[in-house]
């Protein structure tokens, strides 16, 4: 068994909340909880009970109601904490003081510090308009924001009345923007004048027009002045609504299951799915996944690299519960260098940096070594999702940035706003692992035919009991049919998350890529980060995506790689690409073809897009290209005579 990169030491097990919590869930229950697979497995034999006890420890505020706390224990169908009433922006405005919520940076270098007291003035301001227009519970409030102050207020007044908050990031074309709000149909729509990104200006003053005249639905569009440009036509000001001295905020306390956030899917595979979540659902399990499984408290100050339109925005927005201070980023993470990230982290004294593997892999390959150039003294956790953290980041996670430091590999997914594998500050940090089984969830590996299979082996995630934050559905899906397609028509009863894992000795998990984008050569099934790892170490390779090519009745591994710039694929680097591939993979994974790409097509929040590309070299017409950052990268996918032969 392989050595640990990192142990907690013996005051920071002693020191975490999640020992706290054991201790308590102990003295409840009697039972003698010694280590956290005992625990995991109470939360999971004894869900009820944990949920409950969840509750409690998160502080949360609302009256939970009656027991049983945990009814029609199914999937889908389940409903927890049936009686409890209470409201997600009364839990996220908690502290009312001076210390401060919100420090917000742009990639211009701009800062701009909001208090807990100053942001709940600001969310009572724009609250109290909202009622005034005539919002009530269940209206839909969407924004097209950057990550920033107005965001996190315009949300939070919106979920205080009970409506229901989507948001976009600005850089979404205008079709990707309709093909996510139009199905919602929003009443009011919050919006920036611009944004920057990549030492650009981008105005957003005639797009936010098209889109306003495709949602007909929309009775009043606010804006706020971020780039200085201003020239939003026939807007209500921001800034005028949330300088009106208002009452303070009132808050519409509602059942669990009230619709809290409507999150979309990445579209990659059709039209995006309007996930829907509920305010308890989302409370309660990512206030597990902060209090106990991140250790976030009141002094914490909690950075997370995101957008708008990526689920880990409202993951980073949630933060408020636990009292600590948020600090936001809008902007690309290099511009002007690699360095800003970490300019931000050493300034701002961040103390749990949330960022994804791709980036973490991009800092490594750009030679930067944060611990040797900047003061990450303050910074006890780092956190990243997104897609596979890849051995060698972990590597260079503890070599290149701080030995002394949490590395946190946890993976879930817009579908359940939180993770099925999480972090614990109690527990050793082991190679190419995410740690542990977030608590309260029934994880198994399951086979084609839906048996469980051995610690070890690789198959499909699945989550075999019912848990809160399961959507309350999908929009604009009356009877369930397309969720419980989505989720629960593979194994019925049994939610299907479509991730290709295996669960470790260490009982932690490694992530292998999506399960619809498995290779299959042979009728061996091979996760693609299996083959990203091997090639994504050799120097002159920035990154690379495989597909599975339909050949001779059979499928054959194509890859595609991007080198560094000025460097093309030669016969020699071919060569060590494959030998790579055999000696760290295996010889099935060694691709029939390899070709030399310009770009590699991604999602908006940097997921690349094995199956949009398989499609292409099918002769296929990929589905949603509005929701690609970069959907020109595909056409370099197209005709390729290497793949004819």
């Amino acid at each position: 068994m392989s050595a640990p990169l990192w142990t907690p030491s013996a005051e920071r097990v002693e020191r975490a909340a999640l020992t706290a919590f054991r201790r308590r869930v102990e003295r409840q229950t009697g039972q003698a909880l010694r280590t956290y697979t005992d625990l995991w497995r109470w939360s999971v034999d004894e869900r009820a009970a944990f949920w409950r006890a969840a509750w409690e420890f998160c502080e949360v505020i609302g009256e939970p109601g009656w027991a049983p706390f945990l009814a029609d224990d199914r999937m889908p169908g389940a409903r927890f904490f049936p009686g409890a009433r209470l409201n997600f922006a009364e839990n996220l405005l908690r502290r009312d003081d001076h210390a401060p919520a919100l420090v917000f940076v742009s990639e211009t270098g701009a800062r701009r510090e909001l208090s807990f007291a100053d942001l709940r003035a600001q969310v009572a301001a724009l609250s109290t308009w909202l009622r005034a227009e005539g919002m009530r519970p269940g209206d839909r409030i969407a924004g097209i924001v950057p990550n920033c102050p107005e965001a996190i207020i315009a949300m939070l007044a919106a979920t205080s009345l009970g409506a229901v908050w989507s948001s976009c990031s600005p850089d979404f074309g205008v079709r990707g923007v309709l093909d996510r709000l139009a199905q919602i149909e929003p009443r009011v729509l919050f919006v920036a004048d611009g944004y920057w990104y990549g030492g650009k200006t981008h105005s957003l003053a005639e797009r936010v027009a098209e889109i306003r005249a495709g949602l007909p639905s929309v009775e009043h569009v606010v804006a706020f002045s971020f780039i200085g440009q201003g020239g939003v036509r026939h807007a209500e000001s921001f800034e005028r609504i949330v300088a009106v001295h208002a009452p303070p905020p009132r808050f519409e306390r509602l059942p669990f299951a009230h619709p809290l956030f409507i999150l979309f899917s990445s579209g990659t595979t059709g039209a995006p799915k309007g996930i829907v979540h509920s305010a308890g659902g989302v409370l309660m399990k990512i206030g597990v996944e902060h209090r106990i499984h991140t250790d976030l408290c009141r002094d914490d100050r909690l950075f997370y690299f995101t957008t708008c339109g990526w689920m880990m925005w409202n993951w980073l927005a949630t933060g408020l519960a636990s009292g600590a201070t948020l600090v936001l980023f809008d902007g690309s993470p290099f511009q002007p260098s690699e360095r800003v990230l970490w300019d931000l982290a050493e300034r701002e004294r961040v103390t749990v940096f949330g960022t994804s593997a791709k980036y973490l892999d991009a800092v490594r390959k750009s030679g930067l070594e944060p611990k040797r150039t900047h003061d990450l003294s303050s910074l006890k956790t780092i956190l990243s999702t997104g897609s596979v953290l890849a051995p060698e980041s972990f590597d260079f996670v503890y070599d290149g940035i701080k030995r002394d430091v949490l590395l946190s590999s946890i993976s879930g997914g817009t579908d359940i706003a939180g993770c099925f594998a999480a972090g614990s500050p109690t527990l050793p940090v082991y190679r190419g692992e995410a740690q542990c089984l977030a608590l309260g969830m029934a994880v198994e590996v399951f086979d084609e035919v839906g048996h469980s299979v051995p610690t070890g082996e690789k198959g499909e995630l699945v989550c075999t009991a019912a848990f809160p934050s399961m959507p309350v559905g999908f929009w604009n899906d009356p009877d369930g049919a397309r969720y419980r397609a989505a989720y629960f028509e593979r194994f019925p009863g049994v939610w299907h998350h479509g991730d290709w894992v295996e669960l470790t000795a260490h009982g932690g998990m490694t992530l292998y890529g999506r399960s619809d984008a498995v290779l299959n050569p042979g009728g061996v099934r091979i996760g693609t980060a299996e083959i990203y790892r091997p090639v994504e170490q050799l120097d002159e390779v920035v990154e690379a995506i495989a597909v599975g090519q339909d050949w001779d009745d059979d499928v054959r591994v194509v890859l595609f790689v991007r080198l560094r710039d000025g460097m093309s694929l030669s016969p020699e680097l071919e060569t060590r690409i494959r030998a790579a591939i055999r000696t760290h993979a295996s010889p099935r994974h060694v691709p029939a073809r390899i070709a030399q790409v310009a770009d590699i097509p991604r999602t908006k929040s940097g997921k690349i897009v094995e199956l949009a590309v398989r499609d292409v070299v099918h002769g296929r017409t990929p589905k949603n290209l509005e929701a690609l950052a970069n959907p020109e990268a595909l056409e370099q996918f197209r005709g390729r005579p290497e793949l004819a032969r």
